[in-house]
């Protein structure tokens, strides 16, 4: 039988601060620099399962719900949601936090695919996931549709 791993053991959790260098005109965090949060935290979390290198293979989906402003904390929550044999499925989870009113608003949420890779950059074999919560249960058990629809919309590029 094949090793899994706990879902929890890749979970990585990242704050932030958002400054006034972080915003567009508006006064609310450039998407880019939310993009980059994701892309880092996606890599922190697929390394701890794969327990090695990884590359950003695709930014899946990202929906920006909410904005963030100057002074709101930006919380990123990562977690491993499903495993190929090389690839991983990273969920990040955003929110913004007022720390003066206390408002917490989900500002974001995407899917990135990983890929584990050795030390030449040929992908590795990785463990595979079990999830433990129901939360865990519920972004493991819509990961297969999630790869089904990655795999259409390769596809229709070529």
């Amino acid at each position: 039988m094949m090793k899994t791993n706990p879902m929890s053991q890749s979970r990585t959790i990242q704050t932030h601060l958002i400054l006034p260098p972080d915003t567009n005109h508006h006064q609310t965090i450039f998407g880019g620099k939310v993009l980059a949060y994701i892309d880092e935290i996606a890599a922190i979390s697929s390394m701890k399962h794969a327990q090695g290198e990884v590359v950003t293979a695709s930014i899946d989906s990202v929906d920006f719900l909410s904005s963030a402003k100057v002074g709101d904390v930006l919380e990123l929550d990562a977690v491993v949601s499903s495993t190929g044999r090389s690839s991983m499925e990273v969920y990040v989870r955003v929110t913004s936090t007022n720390l003066i009113t206390g408002e917490v608003k989900l500002t974001t949420e995407s899917y990135v695919t990983m890929v584990a890779i050795d030390k030449n950059g040929k992908s590795v074999p990785i463990p595979g996931i079990h999830p433990e919560t129901d939360e865990e249960k519920r972004l493991f058990e819509t990961g297969p549709a999630r790869r089904a629809h990655r795999k259409q919309r390769l596809e229709m590029k070529y």
